[in-house]
């Protein structure tokens, strides 16, 4: 079998596609310029190792040689990985959506020498169906008018252009209030489904931030209702298919309302956004339920997507022998083998297992019924039925082990780590859990060691190759993830690091006139437009998290260009996050800190570890909360701001509370804490 350029990279996508009969190449100066000499369309297609369409689409058109002489002959294909290349991915899906309405991936872009976008859409089925044209009739249409009429083509292109421009700016900008999160609360409560909780019907998918806000609104609103939606929503996405009941971890979306039938595949960002949520659900509540579903979560991470070094993978493939979800269902009969009939009888029940199944003939777990149900049906206790579930748990995944698992992604970005180191640092706080804070520390000697070169980061690494110059979202989600780990660990180099990053975001990145973020430095490649991304959708926004991780860099550096910038970009955004909060729920959440005044508070010696429980295990949103360990840590900290004029005692545990710039007196006992917050 012919091989073609991919076979020389390192993302599994683009290896994925390594022995089309497709000439590919990947996005590179060499093909850019073959374009223009031979003056033929660019063939753009962006997708991801583990996109279910984007297989489809490889297997109908790209495996077939027929299409693959018409694609080499009339145009100069190039294959993106678009967690390599989120800034390509952005700029054409952006065209995508002003074109069609809609994105997604497969994303199949035409485009003229000069990279300019004229014919664009997702998937593209081989002949004419689903409504979408047959892709081998496409690329003849668009080879032809594309050798007749140029100049037609080139207008077209050109109008997208000045479209795409229109929308990167920003509009004026709007006073820091409590009415923008009262108007936002409002317009995203109406999104909710008060049913099965969410937002929207279907595709559902976590939203992790806005549930997120929704906890701080009603804190700060003392309106219940907020609260008990985000409640309700994590208890149906944890009681449903989209959680995988035996492992642990979430995957990407719900294809229906009631979180029952996941796209499978399971996202690192996903895994990591989402266990904070249910860390802040376990603080406020004390509920056991959420504090299992983090453990669980970040414990499938631990086991089954971290590199020996100490990186996390990006993903694990929804397909497995070639069916979507194989890996993950169940029949009655094969429980019946594995657990014996009793026991089966009780797993079955709680976990929903019927004879006629719920997917396609076969069942994915899922609980709708509770413990004291179940053993009242079978006249036996809880512990005897929590005892049955936890065996036949242990049974069914070392059955599942032996079944061929779904691909893994083993690429490992720097930003979607950060997100996790983020959430190991929560995870620890919540639980006391010693292995995810080592973990946490571990994946940052790994970035330290192999994505930052000459002070600066890179994007991405596998096999020993780290490459491509980092974006917004590495350096931005970093210095949060540093600051995390700071919190609970203060060894002063991560707040160097983060603060160097700080200043790197602001030198290299901000734009001045519309005061907001770039997605790339300015010593990146030129693409058509320099792109921004300012929607916090599956992830966050670079802008949104630059933001607030320069407001808490501020209070403890007390650096007033930290506070400026993160400032003007809550002030450039927060009119359109009050109107669409659906796509700002994370910006949302760093205008309540500001607006809140964030809390300082300092530990010193955790000797009283009641006190060091209380306040760790307290829901405060709102707080930058340090804990120093020992006498020679506080020495290390004396010159920064944050900790000046705060004695560390030997002998007790004392806490300091500051806001908005006064402080509190040492504080020794719990009353007096509470009194302070």
């Amino acid at each position: 079998m012919a091989e073609n350029s991919l076979i020389h990279e390192t993302s599994p996508y683009l290896l994925q596609h390594a022995k089309n009969p497709v000439q590919w190449y990947t996005w590179n100066d060499f093909a850019l310029k073959k374009a223009k000499e031979e003056q033929k369309p660019i063939f753009l297609s962006v997708g991801y190792s583990s996109c279910h369409w984007c297989h489809v689409m490889a297997h109908e058109s790209f495996e077939n040689s027929e299409i693959a002489k018409i694609m080499n002959e009339h145009f100069i294909n190039i294959k993106v990985d678009r967690e390599e290349r989120p800034d390509i991915d952005d700029i054409y899906q952006k065209v995508c959506q002003i074109a069609t309405g809609q994105g997604g991936w497969p994303l199949s872009v035409f485009l003229t020498p000069d990279q300019i976008p004229f014919y664009v859409g997702t998937y593209f089925p081989i002949l004419d169906s689903y409504g979408r044209p047959g892709f081998e009739s496409l690329l003849r249409q668009l080879a032809q008018a594309w050798k007749e009429k140029p100049q037609d083509i080139i207008k077209t292109a050109e109008n997208f252009l000045v479209n795409l421009q229109k929308i990167e700016s920003v509009k004026n900008l709007e006073k820091l209030e409590k009415s923008i999160l009262d108007e936002a609360a409002m317009n995203l409560i109406q999104l909710g489904d008060p049913v099965h909780g969410g937002f929207g019907s279907a595709p559902k998918f976590p939203n992790s931030a806005n549930l997120s806000f929704m906890l701080r609104y009603s804190q700060l609103s003392g309106i219940s209702k907020f609260q008990e939606f985000a409640l309700k929503t994590l208890r149906k996405m944890a009681q449903g298919g989209i959680f995988d009941q035996l492992r642990g971890g979430f995957h990407r979306y719900s294809t229906d309302s009631r979180w029952l039938v996941p796209h499978f595949e399971k996202m690192l960002y996903d895994n990591a956004l989402i266990p904070v949520v249910y860390a802040e659900a376990y603080q406020i509540t004390k509920d056991p339920f959420y504090l299992e579903v983090v453990i669980k979560t970040l414990n499938y991470v631990l086991e089954e997507m971290t590199s020996a070094e100490g990186g996390f993978y990006s993903a694990q493939d929804a397909d497995s022998e070639g069916e979507e979800g194989k890996y993950y269902v169940w029949n009655k009969h094969e429980i019946n083998e594995i657990l014996g009939n009793n026991a089966a009888d009780v797993f079955c029940l709680f976990y929903d297992v019927t004879d006629g199944g719920n997917f396609e003939g076969k069942t994915i777990l899922c609980n709708n019924i509770s413990l004291s149900s179940v053993a009242f049906k079978f006249a036996t206790t809880e512990d005897q039925v929590k005892n049955i579930l936890d065996t036949g748990i242990k049974k069914l995944l070392e059955v599942r082990s032996k079944r061929i698992p779904p691909g893994l992604d083993d690429k490992i970005l720097t930003s979607w780590n950060a997100l996790m180191i983020s959430a190991l640092a929560k995870g620890f706080r919540v639980s006391g859990e010693e292995s995810f804070l080592r973990a946490a520390e571990k994946c940052i000697s790994f970035i330290e060691h192999y994505l930052i070169k000459n002070g600066k980061l890179l994007h991405t690494y596998k096999n020993g190759v780290s490459k491509i110059q980092a974006y917004l979202d590495d350096y931005s989600y970093f210095i949060n993830a540093l600051l995390d780990v700071f919190e609970i660990k203060p060894d002063l180099k991560y707040l160097k690091i983060a603060q160097t990053f700080g200043n790197y975001l602001i030198d290299h990145f901000w734009d001045s006139t519309e005061k907001n973020f770039f997605m790339t430095d300015d010593t990146h490649e030129k693409l058509i437009i320099r792109p921004k991304s300012n929607y916090d959708l599956s992830m966050p926004s670079g802008n949104s998290v630059a933001s607030y991780s320069l407001l808490r860099l501020y209070h403890l550096t007390q650096e007033k260009k930290f506070f400026e910038v993160s400032m003007a970009v809550m002030e450039s955004q927060s009119a359109m996050a009050a109107e669409n909060p659906f796509g700002f729920g994370y910006l949302l959440n760093t205008i309540f800190m500001y607006l809140q005044k964030p809390l300082e508070i300092t530990i010193l010696n955790l000797k009283n570890t009641e006190i060091a429980k209380y306040l760790t295990g307290k829901f405060l949103p709102q707080s930058i909360l340090v804990t120093v360990r020992d006498k020679n840590q506080m020495a290390e900290l004396a010159m920064i701001p944050f900790f000046k004029g705060k004695e560390f005692k030997d002998e007790k545990t004392i806490v300091f509370v500051c806001k908005d710039f006064t402080c509190s007196l040492p504080l020794e006992s719990i009353t007096d804490i509470e009194k302070q917050l």
